[in-house]
């Protein structure tokens, strides 16, 4: 391209953004000017019909009591989105609409209960109000019988468990976009990961908690993750407890072994490498003091299902202010929490109002570095979850934090403001824009100029449609923004009918102490192997060593009995004579004296030498 046709390009964009700009700066005037001719059309006709007053009656400057100025008639816009917005059953109220700058009480913006099955997304930019906003839902939820889990990421959240401060400024808020203002106190259940910080440990088992979430938590391959499935698999078919890490280390080493080695021919091996990486990974995870999340009691999450005696919803905060380190872990852990609802709770259909609403806090966490197959499992959990009366809402950044086939899934949607300081930042801020419905609202520009505790709101209405996108002041807390003191966080912990349950850890007979005697076994019998081996080879010695001795008297014998026979031959040959011998007395006595010595040796030979 040439420098002329680069400059005429550039020229024509700023010539489009200036039209632009100016066309926005029309409606804005025509705005205001429609607004001015509202205002003045209720003044004129409060000074010709409404009655004056006796008391709030103001003075004309002749003396002459004034009416009392009836409030701005609601615009078509604020008509139109009250009316989208309203809603049969029990709603969830958000706030009100914003029109100018202003709030308009008339125009209440909130979100039906029966549709909170359809998830949602609550993002917004850091400071933005995401926290608070996440505390009005909660309690408004707990005031409809609903119950709530939270993840308290930075520990903001634990204030529900007490009453809010009234101020001037608040009233002021509260007043402006219709807000009944008490302060209340709301039923809270504090939990912990394993013990880690204040709260009802929850832990859980590693069998449990399942090789695909394990392999996110330590960032394992594909290769890697499918040799993790091969052991827990395996273990699962001898009936081998995996209820902690150290019960899955001694699993690896075993299938590591000869023994091992052989278990696994029928069903693909697990390399040494590979294994070294696994087993390497798991010790990294345990000096970040995962041990403590793995283990048991195993948590129920029947218990996020309760309700108060009052009839409120049971607000369960699990508080991770100190595993901000460990992010993988905690994100991943709470998706074992929501995938275990899923097996656990039956199926309800669509229902008046949800069994359960879940917060995923910092849901970035969860999708970071995520496999394939991590992946698929998160969709399916959250499209299949809403079936169980459950509702899902991710809080997050941006809406490019969380994948596209789980953000097709979430129906709700409130869109506190963005920054775009950087190129980087105002992609994301476009790509955030074209999520919305259609809307006469200059999103781009409107995401960047939302005031602290505004958000664009779209949810899904009674009959399953998008509302409008409405510009919305959010409501205030009723409860404290302030985290608990420590001290009542502690008693509010001691009183929980459930620290008798999970407070303390229980470690019972699981696949290490089973492989463990299963090797002590092994060394025993090869130990008692090693023994009979050395007695057989023992006695196989001293069976020979009999036989060389048997054999060697045998040869001394037939020896012996050669050299008697040669005696006797000898003995028997006629002696040369020099005069006849035959027939004396001589002759016969030696010859049986031969005989029987003979005999004799022959009996001290064979041992049958009569004693």
């Amino acid at each position: 391209m040439t420098d002329d046709s680069t400059r005429d390009a550039l020229l024509a964009a700023a010539e489009a953004r200036a039209e632009a700009a100016e066309a926005r700066a029309q409606a804005a005037l025509a705005r205001a000017e429609a607004a001015e001719a509202r205002a003045e059309a209720v003044r004129l006709a409060a000074e010709t019909v409404a009655p004056p007053t006796d008391e709030a009656a103001s003075t004309r400057a002749d003396g002459a009591a004034t009416p009392e100025l009836a409030p701005d008639a609601p615009s078509d816009w604020a008509g139109t989105v009250a009316e989208a917005y309203a809603a049969q059953g029990a709603v969830l109220p958000l706030g009100a609409l914003v029109e100018d700058g202003a709030a308009t009480a008339s125009a209440q913006v909130g979100l039906p209960l029966r549709m909170m099955n359809r998830h949602g997304l609550v993002a917004g930019a850091t400071g933005t109000g995401k926290t608070k906003t996440l505390q009005v839902m909660a309690e408004g939820l707990s005031a409809a019988g609903v119950p709530v889990f939270v993840a308290d990421i930075k520990g903001d959240l634990s204030g529900l468990a007490a009453p809010g401060t009234p101020s001037e400024a608040l009233a002021a808020r509260t007043t402006s976009i219709g807000q009944p203002w008490a302060a209340s106190r709301f039923p809270v259940e504090l939990y912990t990961l394993g013990g880690l910080g204040t709260g009802i440990p929850i832990r859980t088992t590693v069998t449990d908690f399942g090789p695909l979430l394990l392999s996110k938590v330590l960032g394992l391959n594909a290769t890697q993750e499918s040799s993790l499935g091969l052991v827990f698999h395996w273990a699962d078919t001898q009936g081998l407890g995996l209820l902690d890490l150290k019960d899955l280390r001694a699993t690896i080493a075993f299938l590591l072994s000869d023994e091992g080695k052989a278990e696994l021919k029928g069903i693909g091996g697990l390399s040494a490498a590979t294994a070294g990486v696994i087993l390497r990974e798991i010790v990294a995870l345990q000096a970040q003091g995962a041990d403590v999340f793995f283990g048991e009691p195993a948590f129920s999450t029947a218990d996020l299902l309760r309700t108060a005696p009052d009839g409120r919803g049971m607000i369960s905060a699990l508080e991770l202010p100190d595993v901000q380190d460990r992010p993988a872990l905690f994100s991943t852990f709470l998706m074992w929490l929501l995938a275990d609802l899923f097996s656990e709770l039956p199926e309800v259909g669509d229902v008046d109002r949800p069994r359960l609403v879940f917060f995923f806090d910092e849901a970035h966490l969860l999708f970071t570095d995520a496999s394939d197959d991590f992946l698929t499992q998160v969709t399916q959990t959250v499209r299949l979850v809403r079936s169980k009366g459950v509702g899902v809402f991710f809080v997050t950044q941006t809406p490019k934090d969380v994948p596209a086939d789980v953000l097709a899934q979430l129906g709700n949607r409130v869109q506190h403001a963005l920054r775009a300081h950087t190129p980087d930042d105002a992609r994301a801020l476009r790509a955030t824009a074209r999520t919305f419905p259609h809307s006469d609202y200059d999103l781009e520009e409107l995401l960047t100029t939302l005031g602290t505790g505004e958000a664009l709101v779209t949810v899904l209405s009674e009959k399953g449609a998008p509302t409008p996108v409405a510009w919305t002041r959010l409501r205030a807390p009723l409860s404290s923004m302030a985290p608990l003191p420590a001290d009542a966080m502690t008693a509010l912990v001691a009183a929980s009918p459930l620290a008798p349950r999970y407070a303390e850890a229980v470690d019972r007979e699981s696949a290490y102490e089973l492989l463990s005697a299963r090797a002590a076994q092994a060394e025993e019998d090869a130990a008692r192997a090693e023994a009979d081996e050395a007695a057989a080879e023992e006695a196989e010695a001293a069976r020979r060593e009999a036989e060389r001795s048997a054999a060697a008297a045998r040869k001394e014998a037939e020896r012996q009995e050669r050299e008697l026979r040669r005696i006797e031959e000898r003995m028997s040959r006629p002696a040369p004579r020099t005069r006849s011998r035959a027939g004396s007395p001589l002759d016969s006595f030696l010859r049986s004296a031969g005989t029987a010595l003979g005999r004799e040796i022959t009996r001290s030979v064979f041992g049958t030498r009569r004693r």
